[in-house]
């Protein structure tokens, strides 16, 4: 799951992004009000975590931008304003949480959670075929049968069941999973695609995992319309 934390604090958005990162999250963040709507723009985001007192355009404008959205994702306002009127203004247009500063970054994650478990767009536990992705407990099954990932492999399986019967190109991948631009790595997807086959694909008859020629990878669990959509290899 991706997060975005629009903080202009440097200090604060660097120790929730290194938390929530070792908490299994991929986290962006933004350092004003216009860079995080722009992300929000660029990218799907799971959960937006939201400060205040920003540097051009004020969060509760953001918050407000934001709803606006097709899909807006649960947001979480972080400030440290602390009147009761200040939390009011911000549940009523739209937040799903507000948490005061200074915080302990463990009820951070509590919320999060809790937020990311009632606010989440799509089902906790994906389903292509015979493969079972549980998002919240970070956990794969195949045809009943437990398998291992690294946190990438999990981030990259994740995200082509999400899209199941869509090819995804490599630049999608790398920006939806890694925490930086596209710059050549289309050698790291290919990398990790092969560790994902090997444990998710192999060990079975029937291939989930499509090369898309010219345009990267795809996730199809029909059989008959895997084979009009790509190629196994």
């Amino acid at each position: 799951m991706r997060i975005l934390v629009i903080e202009d604090e440097e200090r604060i958005a660097d120790f929730i992004q290194r938390g929530l990162q070792g908490a299994g999250y991929e986290v962006d963040t933004a350092g004003d009000g216009q860079t995080g709507l722009e992300k929000m723009h660029e990218l799907d985001y799971d959960l937006l975590i939201l400060d205040l007192m920003l540097p051009d355009i004020d969060g509760l404008t953001v918050l407000e931008k934001t709803r606006n959205r097709k899909v807006s994702p649960p947001v979480l306002i972080l400030s440290a304003r602390s009147e009761v009127e200040d939390r009011v203004r911000g549940l009523e247009l739209g937040a799903d949480d507000y948490l005061v500063k200074p915080f302990a970054f463990e009820e951070l994650l509590a919320r999060v959670k809790a937020l990311l478990r009632r606010g989440q767009p799509v089902p906790e536990r994906l389903v292509a075929g015979d493969l079972v992705v549980d998002c919240l407990r970070r956990k794969v099954t195949r045809a009943g049968r437990p398998i291992e990932l690294a946190p990438k492999e999990f981030s990259i399986l994740e995200y082509l069941v999400r899209n199941q019967g869509k090819p995804l190109t490599r630049t999608m991948i790398v920006e939806h999973v890694w925490d930086m631009e596209y710059d050549g790595l289309t050698n790291i997807v290919d990398v990790y695609i092969r560790h994902l086959r090997a444990k998710i694909d192999d060990p079975f008859p029937v291939k989930v995992i499509r090369t898309v020629r010219g345009t990267g990878y795809m996730l199809e669990a029909n059989e008959a319309a895997a084979a009009q959509g790509g190629t196994p290899e």
